[in-house]
């Protein structure tokens, strides 16, 4: 059965500059980088087309100014598009009204972004009821769930002190609570752990990981950082100058990279523990040897030491026991190094 899709954007770009709408609506094709620049426009997003499931983790990364930030804003309409399309559950956001905007803001959208955007003037129970404020929830029913989340976020004992009174980390966990409080559809996050230190940002992706596991949300999460993305991420999307440069699972972006940036971006990661046996296996022509078989879905991380120390090719099976193919020193060597 195929995924049901949760968001999705066709086409979608971001001009700045006067009369971008204008300038596209009358291109007979996605125009080139050379006709935007001659027209006086500035492209942060650039045609740009993705489908994210329900369920799925999808993260977004490139290098500063790669407009990883600029598309999920796109995508929340906090920024207005030029042109395309945006499909939020079913329903195309840019057609939306300001009331109907607001209202999926309110209870399909959990959002957090780097600059916190908490009330100075509210406590962090507060600031974390916030959201259920707005839908009108009675205060005890608000404040008893902010509570809850005190704990989750690592910041029991500050739930009376101001922003102003918490470290930057810490403000951070004060956002990440406030958009889990009203249980979202929907979570937009850029780079939410950035501000953290290292066990700290840890443990948070650790819960991070646990709460989706319970509640099987969307979320479209923005980071830089590789490891994390493939921690977190059940694919992963790489945005070059505003474009899509690929999207698929790690192990993907690792084994058949789109372009030169795709490589050289993923060049450090730990293939080991990204990819996978079936991706290297040789077929199988029914003359191996059958005995001591390793599992197709099995990393390479985890045989690499039995593969080494074999005499022979080792066979792979497919889940079922069926044996589908083999691999030898040699293919192992060409991937890891």
């Amino acid at each position: 059965m195929s995924r049901a899709v949760k968001v999705s954007c066709k086409n979608l770009w971001l001009l700045f500059g006067k009369k971008a709408t204008e300038f596209l609506e009358a291109q007979q094709s996605a125009p080139s980088d050379e006709t935007i620049a001659k027209a006086g426009l500035v492209a942060a997003v650039r045609d740009v087309s993705l489908d994210v499931y329900e369920g799925e983790i999808l993260v977004v990364m490139g290098l500063s100014g790669s407009g990883k930030s600029t598309l999920i804003r796109c995508l929340t309409r906090l920024i207005e598009p030029s042109a395309g399309e945006v499909i939020f559950d079913g329903e195309d956001l840019l057609a939306a009204s300001a009331r109907q905007l607001t209202d999926i803001r309110r209870h399909k959208m959990g959002m957090v972004f780097q600059h916190f955007g908490l009330l100075p003037h509210r406590t962090v129970l507060e600031n974390i009821a916030f959201p259920l404020e707005l839908q009108g929830i009675d205060k005890q029913t608000r404040l008893k769930k902010a509570r809850e989340l005190i704990e989750t976020v690592g910041l029991s004992g500050r739930e009376d002190d101001f922003p102003r009174q918490l470290s930057g980390g810490q403000q951070q966990r004060v956002g990440i609570a406030r958009s889990l409080v009203d249980e979202p559809q929907v979570w937009f996050l850029d780079e939410p752990f950035s501000a953290l230190d290292p066990l700290i940002r840890r443990e948070m992706q650790d819960e991070f990981l646990h709460l989706q596991a319970k509640l099987n949300k969307t979320i479209i999460f923005v980071s830089h950082d590789f490891d994390e993305a493939v921690r977190l991420g059940n694919r992963i999307a790489i945005m070059k100058d505003g474009r899509v440069a690929q999207i698929g699972t790690a192990e993907e972006l690792v084994t058949a990279p789109a372009n030169d940036y795709v490589e050289q971006f993923v060049q450090h990661a730990p293939t080991a523990r990204l990819v996978t046996v079936q991706k290297i296996m040789a077929p199988y022509s029914g003359s191996d040897h059958v005995q001591g078989a390793i599992l197709c879905t099995d990393l390479l991380q985890d045989i690499a030491a039995r593969v080494i120390n074999a005499p022979h090719a080792l066979p792979v099976t497919d889940t079922a026991g069926q044996v589908v193919g083999h691999v030898d020193k040699e293919q192992l060597a060409r991937v890891l190094f």
